[in-house]
């Protein structure tokens, strides 16, 4: 699946300044790993949120909102955004802002150096 290369910008302008951030595919789009940690990222058209399992059931109270269901179930703390929800630079900035937040509260991550194999 293609993911929609405007919005990827926009969240990169938005993103900009915040910390070492990462761009992976996954989940047949685009993600933006923050200090090691999933941020948000782009699947087709939606915006996809990390936003913590403590919020999670707020914030699919909120319009333009659903679970994230790639693997078929909703992976909890984790939702969509459809682009209605995303119409204005000041939306897509508060919901990019609120996932930013939510990472900068997790630990760090610490990257795990590549085993090395014996060579015998």
């Amino acid at each position: 699946m293609a993911h929609d290369s405007a919005l990827a910008e926009r969240i990169r302008r938005t993103l900009a300044g915040t910390g070492a951030v990462v761009e992976k595919r996954m989940f047949g789009g685009l993600c933006f790993m923050l200090d090691g940690h999933m941020c948000c990222g782009i699947s087709g058209e939606d915006l996809v949120l990390r936003v913590g399992r403590e919020r999670y059931e707020e914030v699919l109270r909120k319009p333009h909102t659903r679970p994230m269901t790639f693997t078929g179930r909703p992976l909890t703390g984790f939702v969509y955004v459809s682009p209605a929800g995303l119409a204005s630079t000041r939306e897509l900035k508060r919901w990019v802002r609120f996932a930013v937040a939510n990472v900068k509260s997790l630990p760090r991550r610490v990257r795990k150096s590549p085993s090395r194999r014996n060579k015998e």
